[in-house]
């Protein structure tokens, strides 16, 4: 089978090494790729994000399935036009995938299907916003309505800096027409968790889960990012858990999605808040998450090709997904000032990678290196029996790796009670 991946990040290096393993993928190419994706398949230097392009490349290349890593391309409607084509491809459609990239969408549809979220408020005018801020006092949370790069949602400890992120997204519009229009919800106390299953747009494998931490800075502290690290599975996860969240929130929002005509088939990304009234949706997202891909899919037993293939067939009821339960934890290091401004084309030493086949540059003697070419620039997954020794792996790994500005959190994997990642 021939297999393309599109995106450029750890996710899709992550898929690919995956999808790699599989018995039935014979060829593999990744559109955008990276130093990682180079050493087990072919990259394809095409914008992730350019729909027509991607198509080219798939007919070209006359693959069998198409997998799509980023939301981007599915808000753009990528899945669509390959499916148009011929093309199988993994991942929803583009008015499927509005679910993540309008979160006033997506609250609505929880909000019709009786899924557990925050009260919230939408506003397309800032002063109607304002307004209800300031007789709102409190602590809130404000989110860009459309797609932000993980950096749209202001957790706002008062009314001054909730009037701030409003004033961002609508008068400054710092994430440009994302923030159009603003999502205002309810603060919740609790416990964050990412949960994953594959959906073929009627049935649901059972959910995994990993916690992520989203802030720059140790302790969840500073402004929020991509993601800076993650691990799984949470200790407090269990079999009862996965069930309660099937049965009171994936299921009812993939049978809401299928009422309204746009049946959800792809990876059923839900980031909850354990609260002490149950869980409830705090946003949905429309693929693999980054960085928990890099912590979820090494314990995936079953062929990922099979799973897949059962999502856009509509046959998952008859696939056998099946997860290990070995402890995995992912260090991200970032570029110096991320997510602020960064510069990008720093050397990357301590790799254990070929920079005869990496996406390379070449020092000042002609020589060819790794270098950093965004905010988020590398993930350090280490395994083992319990969180602890996968953690201990995974900083001894980052330790040894280096580059100008390098930054990370010291604190991935290190269930105390600041960090709040336990029930």
């Amino acid at each position: 089978m021939k297999v393309l991946v599109v995106g450029s990040g750890g996710r899709e290096h992550a898929l690919a090494w995956r999808l790699k393993l599989s018995p039935q993928v014979s060829d593999l190419w990744v559109v955008g790729g990276n130093s990682g994706t180079a050493q087990i398949a072919t990259n394809i230097h095409v914008s992730p994000e350019d729909v027509e392009a991607v198509c080219t490349v798939a007919k070209e290349l006359a693959v069998d399935l198409v997998v799509v890593g980023p939301e981007q391309p599915l808000a753009n409607g990528l899945a669509d036009r390959l499916t148009a084509i011929g093309k199988p491809t993994f991942g929803p459609t583009k008015v499927a995938a509005q679910l993540e990239a309008s979160k006033s969408f997506a609250r609505r549809i929880l909000q019709e299907a009786d899924v557990p979220g925050p009260d919230y408020r939408v506003f397309q005018n800032q002063t109607a916003a304002l307004d209800f801020l300031y007789s709102h006092e409190g602590r809130v949370v404000v989110k860009a309505d459309g797609l932000a790069a993980g950096k749209g949602v202001a957790l706002c400890a008062n009314t001054e800096e909730a009037a701030i992120a409003v004033k961002g997204c609508m008068d400054a519009r710092i994430f440009g027409s994302a923030g159009d229009t603003v999502v205002v919800e309810e603060w919740l106390e609790g416990t964050e968790v990412s949960v994953f299953a594959f959906s073929d747009g009627q049935h649901l494998s059972t959910p995994v889960a990993a916690c992520d931490y989203k802030q720059v800075g140790d302790g969840d502290q500073g402004p929020n990012t991509g993601g800076m690290g993650s691990f799984a599975p949470p200790a407090f996860w269990n079999s009862d858990l996965a069930e309660q969240v099937s049965q009171e929130i994936l299921m009812p929002t993939v049978a809401a999605m299928a009422d309204k005509g746009c049946p959800y088939k792809g990876m059923l990304y839900a980031g909850l808040m354990f609260t002490r009234e149950g869980p409830k949706v705090l946003e949905f997202n429309c693929r693999f998450g980054d960085p928990e891909t890099q912590v979820i899919l090494p314990q995936l037993e079953s062929d990922p090709v099979n799973a897949m293939t059962a999502c856009i067939e509509g046959t998952l009821d008859r696939s056998q997904v099946s997860w290990a339960s070995l402890a995995h934890v992912g260090v991200v290091m970032v570029s110096g000032g991320y997510p602020a401004a960064y510069e990008t084309g720093k050397e990357i030493t301590g790799l254990c990678i070929s920079t005869d086949t990496a996406q390379q540059a070449r020092d000042d003697a002609g020589v060819a290196c790794v270098v950093t070419s965004g905010g988020r620039v590398l993930t350090v997954v280490g395994r083992g029996e319990s969180i602890e020794q996968a953690r201990n792996l995974a900083y001894r790994r980052v330790e040894q790796i280096h580059f100008e500005g390098a930054n990370y959190r010291r604190d991935i994997g290190e269930l105390s009670e600041g960090n709040r990642r336990e029930l």
